[in-house]
C-alpha cells in the first residue's frame, strides 16, 4: 500500500495526474507502476540492442536434411497422441496496409480529369499496374464485378479504366465491401474450382493437417473484439466441411488483447497526451501484449503462425516442416526434462556436468558464464537448473532473398551474456557503422514460424512474463486528430517477449513463407491455383 501511495504521489507531482486520471486508470485496470515505468522510458529512451554477429548455418542456425525433417516429423507423430496441441494465430490487425496504395489512388485520382495511366505516370506508381494487370486473378474479382453490374446498369458501356476505378472504389467503400477496415483473416485469399477461401479457412485446414492429436485439433485466434462476429461467421460456414474432409474435429477459440496491457501516450515533450476532453490517451501495446494470451493457453505444443502466412498449394510440404520443427522441440524438450528430473532426484553426479554443459552450449545455444568450471558442484547444479527450467521455442528461419533486415542474431546483453534473438532493424543503432554492417550480413529472415513449449518438466505452465526483456520495447510516432504523439509498444511477441526463452533456430525452405502484405501478393504462385 505504501508503494502504491508513492507511485500516486510521483505521478501527481511529476506528471500532473489528477483524481479524474486515477479513476480512468482504475476503470481500465492498468497498473500504476506500469504507467510510471512507461513514462520514464519515454524520457530515457530505449537502449539499442548490441549485435555480436548474425546467426548463420552451424553458428546459431541448425540445418537439417529433408530426410532428417521426415524423421523428426515421424518422431512428433509418435509422441503427439499423449499431447495436447494448439495452433496460435495473431489475427487482430485490419487489412488497411494491404490496400494502402489503392486508398492513395482513390484519394488522389479524379476520373473526370485524368486517366489511370496518366495517374500511374504522374505518381510513378509501381503497384497499381500490377493490380490492374492481374485483376481477374483475384479471388474476390467475380463477386465485386457482379455487385458492380447490380449498382451500375451502364457498366457494360464503361471504358476499361472506368471499370477499374469503380471496381477499386466499390471494393474499399465503407458501405460496400470495406476491405481496408476488415481483418485480413476474413478476406478471400484463394480461388479454387468451385469456391473461394479466406485466410481463416486455410489456417483451419492447416491445423487439421499438422496440429492434430487423436483426431482433435485446437485453433486459437487473437482478434479485435469488434471483429469477433466476422471470424465466427466464417468458421460457422466452413468448419464442418474441413472436419468432414480431414476426419479431424477442430475446436476454435478466441481471445482479445487485454486492455490492461494498453500503454500511455505522450506528446513530443514526453508529458502525458490528452484528448479533446482532457482524458489521458492510451494505445494498444502491440503484438507483444499477446504473450499473456499465449500464456493462458493450455497446451503441450503450440504452433505460432501469422494470419497472412498461408498457402494454396504444397500443403504436404508445409505439414512436413511444421511437424519437423515440432519433432525438434519434443526431442530437445525430452533431454531438458530428463536433466531437470535427475537434478530434482539428486541423480546428477560431478562427472555428468561436462556433458550437460556441452548439451546446453551446442544444442540449446546457451552461453555458459565465465568461470563456471570453478563453481562448487551445488552452484553448478543451481546454474544449470536456472538456465534449463525455461520455456522453449524452435523457430523456422528462411534464407534472405531480398534486402537484409531483421532476423536471427547473436546478441550481447549489458551483462555480457550472449544469446540468440530475433531482432528487428529498428532495434539496432543506425548511426553505428559496425552494428549496421552486422545487420546487413544477416543470411536469414524470421518468417514467424514458431513451435513452443510453455510447460516445465513437471507439466506446470510457466509464467511467461518472467521471461520478457522489458528493455526491448519500441517508441513509435503517431498522430491523434492532427496532433503528434509518441506511443510505447511492448517488446514484440517473438522479440523481447521471448528474449529469455531457450531458443533454437532451424532453417526451413522459402516455400513455407508466403505472407500477404499487400493485395498484390495474392497474385504470387503460392496464392494462385496450380492449374494456372
Amino acid at each position: 500500500m505504501e508503494e502504491k501511495t508513492t507511485t500516486i504521489n510521483n505521478l501527481t507531482a511529476k506528471f500532473g495526474f489528477t483524481d479524474f486520471d486515477f479513476q480512468q486508470i482504475k476503470e481500465m485496470n492498468i497498473d500504476l507502476d506500469k504507467i510510471e515505468s512507461e513514462l520514464l522510458i519515454f524520457k530515457s529512451g530505449i537502449p539499442k540492442v548490441f549485435l555480436e554477429k548474425p546467426a548463420t548455418i552451424n553458428d546459431g542456425i541448425l540445418k537439417i536434411s529433408n530426410q532428417e525433417f521426415q524423421e523428426y516429423a515421424k518422431f512428433f507423430d509418435e509422441k503427439k497422441k499423449n499431447l495436447k496441441l494448439k495452433k496460435f494465430v495473431p489475427a487482430s490487425g485490419a487489412a488497411s496496409r494491404m490496400f494502402k496504395f489503392l486508398n492513395e489512388f482513390l484519394n488522389d485520382f479524379n476520373l473526370e480529369n485524368e486517366t489511370i495511366n496518366a495517374y500511374i505516370n504522374r505518381k510513378k506508381d509501381k503497384n497499381l499496374p500490377i493490380f490492374l494487370a492481374g485483376i481477374e486473378k483475384f479471388p474476390f474479382y467475380e463477386i465485386i464485378k457482379k455487385r458492380l453490374k447490380e449498382i451500375l446498369p451502364e457498366y457494360h458501356l464503361l471504358e476499361g479504366h472506368e471499370k477499374s476505378y469503380h471496381f477499386i472504389k466499390l471494393m474499399l467503400a465503407n458501405d460496400e465491401f470495406d476491405f481496408s477496415n476488415k481483418p485480413k483473416g476474413v478476406l478471400e485469399f484463394h480461388k479454387y474450382n468451385e469456391y473461394t477461401s479466406t485466410a481463416v479457412e486455410e489456417h483451419l485446414n492447416e491445423c487439421a493437417y499438422y496440429a492434430e492429436s487423436n483426431n482433435i485439433s485446437h485453433l486459437h485466434f487473437t482478434v479485435s473484439e469488434n471483429h469477433l462476429n466476422l471470424f465466427q461467421d466464417v468458421i460457422k460456414k466452413i468448419k464442418s466441411k474441413i472436419e468432414e474432409k480431414s476426419g479431424t474435429h477442430v475446436h476454435v477459440s478466441y481471445s482479445f488483447q487485454d486492455k490492461s496491457t494498453d500503454t500511455i501516450a505522450v506528446g513530443l515533450d514526453n508529458k502525458p497526451f490528452r484528448n479533446e476532453q482532457g482524458k489521458l490517451v492510451f494505445r494498444p501495446g502491440g503484438h507483444g501484449a499477446l504473450i499473456n494470451n499465449l500464456g493462458n493457453l493450455d497446451a503441450d505444443v503450440i504452433f505460432i503462425k501469422n494470419i497472412d502466412n498461408v498457402i494454396q498449394n504444397h500443403i504436404n510440404e508445409i505439414t512436413l516442416y511444421k511437424k519437423g520443427l515440432a519433432g525438434v522441440l519434443l526431442k530437445l524438450q525430452g533431454q531438458i526434462f530428463d536433466i531437470l528430473h535427475r537434478i530434482e532426484h539428486n541423480l546428477v553426479e560431478q562427472e555428468n556436468i561436462e556433458s550437460i554443459s556441452s548439451f546446453m552450449q551446442n544444442e540449446l545455444n546457451i552461453d555458459i558464464t565465465d568461470g563456471f568450471e570453478k563453481f562448487t558442484f551445488e552452484n553448478k547444479i543451481d546454474y544449470i537448473k536456472s538456465k534449463l527450467n525455461r520455456p522453449l521455442r524452435v523457430c523456422g528461419m528462411v534464407k534472405n532473398e531480398g534486402e537484409p533486415g531483421g532476423g536471427p542474431f547473436w546478441v550481447r546483453s549489458y551483462k555480457g551474456t550472449l544469446s540468440l534473438q530475433i531482432v528487428e532493424s529498428s532495434q539496432v543503432d543506425n548511426e553505428n557503422k559496425e552494428q549496421m554492417k552486422i545487420l546487413s550480413e544477416s543470411t536469414h529472415f524470421n518468417p514467424v514460424d514458431l513451435v513452443c513449449g510453455i510447460k516445465n518438466y513437471k507439466g506446470e505452465k510457466f509464467d511467461l512474463q518472467q521471461f520478457v526483456d522489458h528493455s526491448t520495447g519500441f517508441i513509435v510516432h503517431k498522430n491523434n486528430k492532427g496532433k503528434e504523439l509518441k506511443g510505447y509498444e511492448l517488446p514484440g511477441l517473438w522479440n523481447g517477449a521471448m528474449a529469455k526463452w531457450i531458443t533454437v533456430f532451424v532453417e526451413v525452405p522459402l516455400i513455407t513463407f508466403n505472407p500477404v502484405k499487400t493485395v498484390n501478393d495474392l497474385l504470387k504462385p503460392a496464392h494462385q491455383p496450380q492449374n494456372e
